[in-house]
């Protein structure tokens, strides 16, 4: 018994260390989110995996969702267990929304793209160079994905977007073993908050280090700007949208196009309404606020002065009309049609704050090739 008891205990003991161990780990085991200005995501990384917390999936979501990224063949603690897993990085993807493509480009993982619902949409040269090799597949439209197809590709993440969570296929999909993660980034408000979730791709590609530095440049390019346009003597008054039907819709006074316009030193003639969506106007209570309003500046999907006044003849009445300061960005697109913003404006709120500058204030930057605006011709 004297030779036998120390064996026992010393088996007692490395169990008892043991336990204890695991249970410091789990309850001491924290981290940090690390994204600054998107509220619709957050992001903890610790040594050998992430949690990636989608808290607005879609605007009014009750619930977040929550996916653990990990690396390698590693043990997550048993309180993460009952999240959906992914290892990473991914090596293929279906993504649902232009929006989604220039963190892909920026990331060097477009191989990873197999497919998108609507490849017309689409603009950047290099995604639609892979279209045309065939290696990016039409997968149908996002609210009605053929799931034929979805299945056929078997991509380990689907990257989807929703105005809520009643998309039938996607729930089927999900029940079909697709794991669908929800991206938010189109219902984020502020110009760097919707930037940030680059950071989103970073981790599903294990591409932290590049995301971070890529918004890293964005963001002091941005701050840069704002310093520069803090020197502005005037505020010049600015009207935005147009009518459809009967309804003149135009943007919100917290919405992103708005954070635009106050960060351009712009006037903006409804910047004190409440909101971050559309407001919905008639003709007359717009033009007797915005009839001498010095630059109209997004007027839906018009191009040219002539579309506009064959549109409706009272546009002309306008002084940013006769003065000929009306710019849009719906000109600048891709070569099946795909709007050049639409895809690459979230990403690069540090361009479209220096083309709106250039508009609003062209003495700060005279010279400035703009990569979306133009004026209406």
């Amino acid at each position: 018994m004297k030779k036998f008891f120390p064996s026992i205990f010393v088996l007692f003991l490395l169990v008892a260390v043991g336990c204890k161990q695991k249970e410091a780990t789990e309850k001491t085991i924290t981290a940090t989110n690390s994204i600054r200005y998107a509220d619709g995501f957050e992001l903890y990384e610790y040594k050998n995996f992430s949690v990636l917390k989608v808290t607005r999936p879609w605007p009014g979501a009750t619930e977040n969702l929550t996916y653990i990224l990990k690396k390698n063949a590693v043990a997550i603690p048993d309180s993460l267990s009952k999240f959906p897993t992914i290892s990473v990085p991914i090596k293929s993807v279906l993504v649902t929304s232009t929006t989604h493509l220039p963190a892909l480009e920026i990331l060097d993982e477009l191989t990873a793209l197999k497919g998108f619902p609507g490849l017309d949409y689409i603009s950047s040269d290099l995604v639609r160079a892979k279209i045309e090799a065939g290696s990016i597949r039409e997968i149908g439209k996002n609210e009605t994905l053929n799931t034929e197809i979805v299945l056929d590709v078997d991509p380990d993440v689907l990257v989807a977007f929703g105005m809520d969570g009643n998309n039938q296929v996607l729930n089927t999909l999900e029940k079909s073993g697709i794991q669908v993660v929800y991206n938010g980034d189109w219902a984020e408000q502020t110009p760097l908050g919707k930037a940030e979730w680059i950071k989103f791709f970073g981790a599903l590609f294990n591409k932290g280090d590049v995301a971070e530095r890529t918004f890293t440049t964005i963001e002091n390019n941005y701050k840069e700007t704002l310093e520069k346009i803090s020197t502005a003597k005037t505020k010049p008054t600015v009207v935005s949208g147009a009518m459809y039907q009967d309804v003149w819709y135009l943007p919100q006074g917290q919405s992103w196009a708005a954070v635009f316009f106050n960060d351009a030193q712009a006037d903006y003639l409804w910047k004190s309404s409440e909101g971050t969506g559309s407001l919905s106007l008639s003709f007359e209570a717009v033009y007797d606020r915005a009839k001498n309003a010095d630059f109209w500046i997004n007027p839906a999907q018009f191009e040219t002065l002539a579309q506009l006044k064959k549109a409706n003849p009272h546009y002309a009445n306008f002084e940013a009309f006769k003065n000929k300061e009306v710019y849009s960005f719906v000109g600048k697109k891709g070569k099946t049609g795909g709007v050049l913003f639409y895809e690459l404006g979230p990403t690069r709120p540090d361009l479209v704050l220096k083309d709106l500058i250039s508009i609003i204030h062209p003495e700060i930057f005279p010279d400035y090739q703009r990569t979306f605006y133009e004026r209406l011709q």
